[in-house]
């Protein structure tokens, strides 16, 4: 009878040890930035100021090269049928060829001036959607009693019902619809110096 009994608690002393260990998995949520930057409202607004900053950018670019490349084909069709001796021993044409040299160097300075700034316009514009982000994600993170927080770009599959990425989407559109996207402007020196560290 004894045995009986014993027998009959062990499934009861199981379940009672389960208990714990599952009470104790932790709850795992999913979270796509790249998604909320392109979908909620800020997101799309600074993607568009960043994109008619672009389109600013290039008609500049456009304008500069324009001579540029204009003097290239003109000394190309003056010069094509004539040996470098013969070039050197023109001193217009060694002229104008030093002098398209410097202004191709200048326009390449220019060139890397405008791509710095609209990276660091870019990165202006994202710094308060980033600081409006944290405590909304802290506040979605509590009231769910979520444990870990895994960005969805490392995941190869997670279940719809545990991405909170829509929720931080709306909160986000709320608390900050729109931010101001001011151009940064950078100087050719300060691109020539950029240019200089990263070699």
């Amino acid at each position: 009878m004894k045995f009986l009994k014993s027998i009959l608690l062990l499934p009861v002393m199981i379940a009672g040890l389960a208990a714990p260990a599952m009470a104790q998995q932790p709850s795992i949520a999913v979270f796509n930035e790249e998604r909320v930057l392109r979908e909620s409202a800020v997101g799309q607004h600074i993607a568009s100021r960043i994109q008619e900053i672009a389109t600013e950018i290039d008609a500049e670019l456009n304008a500069l090269g324009q001579p540029i490349q204009q003097e290239t084909e003109r000394l190309g069709a003056e010069t094509a049928s004539m040996t470098p001796q013969a070039i050197q021993g023109r001193p217009d044409l060694m002229q104008r060829i030093e002098a398209l040299n410097q202004n191709a160097q200048q326009f390449e300075l220019a060139r890397r001036a405008r791509q710095q700034e609209l990276v660091q316009t870019e990165r202006q514009a994202m710094q308060p959607v980033y600081q409006a982000l944290q405590p909304i994600l802290q506040a979605v993170v509590e009231e769910r009693g979520i444990d870990i927080l895994i960005d969805r770009g490392n995941l190869v599959f997670a279940s719809p019902d545990v991405d909170i990425t829509p929720i931080v989407i709306e909160r986000l559109n709320t608390a900050l619809p729109t931010v101001q996207v001011a151009r940064v402007r950078v100087s050719q020196e300060a691109a020539a110096a950029a240019a200089a560290q990263q070699q």
